[in-house]
């Protein structure tokens, strides 16, 4: 059990927290939820003692371990693959090389036999004799494969490095664990490994995540940061999140007589646990749900964007061609012969593992980059709209305010009414109208490409990776967005409820062709047999 006694934590003039009181139990797994520069990673840096605050303190049950998703991938870049994991657990790995230590001495003496044999015995103690087996497990668990666990960390990429540091944080069965966006980088088998492990994993879990599928399959709590306070709440991140709408109306309706809002807040409550899997989380959260009371359900102070696309003109039938599409970039053939339609009202997810051939289409698609081969053809009735994975062009050189920015973009002349009001929609509200466009955060950066899109009327979206960067409340407002969406879209994204809510239709590009199915995306990724299809694509 992890406690917070008192803790507040001031930056300047900025206060991130004040006078936290929580207990995280054993047996629950913590959503961390906030928005951007709420002090999400700042909040788990006090909990791991890498960060003292200022008032207040942390403490754990005697004898628990802690331990903490590293962020640093070149750490450890002069040890082999199963030595990282096995630092996961300090103490193990500490007895570990002590005892190989002395057994490497040229004259072991009767001292260093007696000290061997202390270390052997707190060694068997803590399954030492299995570390390396169980690192090795947890390694194949995340994808990587078992010729790289005696390799040094500096021959292995970056997404290796992730699932190596992921692993290390998982080993020994830690009475805590603290993971700070711990799905990123990471490919959707190795995802689902985690979410497993996490339903089944028995002591104290603590996540941040902008992945809603994630902080729905694993949570039994929300830990929500908001106005220097963090409150707890039971459920997964989709029962906060409804919940906290319903506390919103429910107050908008004072006058509503108490026993509609417990017949109604009761509904809620059957509805989300008759949508619960027979997973021992999900099942761990009905017994939870159960419990709530009308004076727990609570409106939330977060504000959502209003995300709306609205093409000017209906498309018709002929949308794309694409026919042969070939490209190589740095002698590394990216795109390879690649044809397809795109159809009326297809929302296309482009998926898979090659990021760069997904982003090398659509820079093809805008005329921003020529294929070696291969044509392509937007229908009459289009016109596009794009969102690059890197939107720093837009920017970097641009000492314009927000206001005089976005008026680049609009198809008339518009007032400065209209510009401040499309952009108070987008949380740029009074004085934020006039900030200058090169001081932006990622995700304000975001915000202002999407209001761009939206000014443009476009009945075809283009976006690559467009919740990189932003909040969970713009991400739920963008996904609100491209469902009501009454055009074509072509997308990319890691985000797994992102895809699932938007496409009926997923093509992914490997290097020996494309798997192009109608379907929705839990079906395309839970179908063994075209799963193992589609590997047998990346290895011929």
């Amino acid at each position: 059990m992890i406690n917070v006694s008192n803790v507040s934590l001031r930056y300047g003039d900025k206060k991130l927290f004040e006078d936290v009181n929580l207990k995280f139990t054993p047996g629950n797994c913590y959503g961390l939820i906030g928005a951007n520069g709420a002090g999400k990673s700042t909040f788990l840096k006090i909990l791991s003692g890498e960060i003292e605050p200022q008032t207040g303190h942390v403490s754990l049950s005697p004898g628990e371990r802690l331990a903490v998703l590293k962020q640093d991938h070149f750490a450890y870049e002069e040890y082999n693959v199963i030595d990282t994991v096995l630092m996961g657990h300090e103490k193990l790995y500490a007895v570990k090389q002590e005892k190989d230590a002395i057994y490497m001495k040229g004259e072991f003496t009767e001292e260093d036999g007696m000290r061997a044999a202390e270390l052997e015995g707190e060694f068997a103690e803590m399954n030492g004799w299995e570390a390396e087996s169980d690192a090795a497990v947890l390694l194949k668990g995340l994808g990587l494969e078992e010729a790289l666990h005696d390799k040094q960390m500096s021959d292995l990429n970056a997404d290796e490095k992730v699932k190596v540091l992921l692993a290390q944080a998982l080993f020994g069965n830690p009475d805590i664990l603290l993971l700070d966006e711990p799905t990123n980088g990471l490919d959707i088998h190795a995802i689902q490994w985690l979410e497993e492990f996490l339903i089944h994993f028995e002591n104290t879990v603590i996540v941040v995540s902008h992945d809603r599928h994630f902080l729905n399959k694993v949570c039994t709590h929300i830990a929500d940061v908001d106005y220097g306070k963090i409150e707890i709440y039971i459920g997964n991140y989709d029962f906060w999140y409804e919940s906290s709408q319903l506390a919103t109306r429910m107050a908008q309706e004072a006058n509503k007589k108490k026993e509609e809002k417990i017949k109604e807040l009761q509904s809620f409550i059957a509805r989300f646990s008759a949508n619960a899997s027979k997973s021992k989380q999900a099942t761990s959260r009905k017994k939870l749900l159960d419990t709530i009371t009308l004076d727990d359900i609570k409106p939330s102070s977060r504000k959502y964007p209003y995300i709306a696309f609205t093409p000017e003109r209906e498309i018709g039938n002929d949308l794309l061609s694409v026919q042969g599409l070939t490209k190589t970039i740095n002698g590394e053939k990216v795109l390879n012969n690649i044809s397809f339609r795109m159809n009326k009202d297809d929302k296309i997810a482009l998926v898979g593992r090659d990021d760069i051939a997904k982003t090398t289409l659509f820079k093809i698609l805008m005329g921003e980059m020529e294929p070696d081969a291969g044509t392509y053809k937007w229908g009459v009735t289009t016109s596009q709209s794009y969102f690059p994975k890197d939107n720093s062009t837009y920017f970097e050189k641009s000492d314009l305010s927000l206001v005089d920015w976005l008026r680049q973009y609009s198809p008339e002349d518009e007032t400065e009414t209209f510009l401040r009001g499309f952009l108070g929609r987008m949380l740029f509200s009074g004085e934020q109208a006039l900030k200058k466009a090169n001081v932006l955060s990622g995700g304000e950066k975001v915000r202002c490409m999407l209001s761009k899109m939206m000014l443009s009327n476009a009945n075809v979206l283009l976006l690559d990776e467009p919740t990189n960067h932003l909040d969970l409340e713009s991400i739920t407002a963008l996904n609100n967005g491209l469902i009501k969406f009454k055009g074509s879209i072509l997308f990319t994204s890691h985000d797994h409820q992102f895809i699932q809510s938007i496409a009926n239709r997923l093509i992914e590009i490997t290097p020996n062709g494309l798997i192009d199915k109608e379907m929705d995306y839990d079906e395309y990724v839970q179908d063994k047999e075209l799963q193992s299809k589609i590997a047998a694509m990346y290895e011929d």
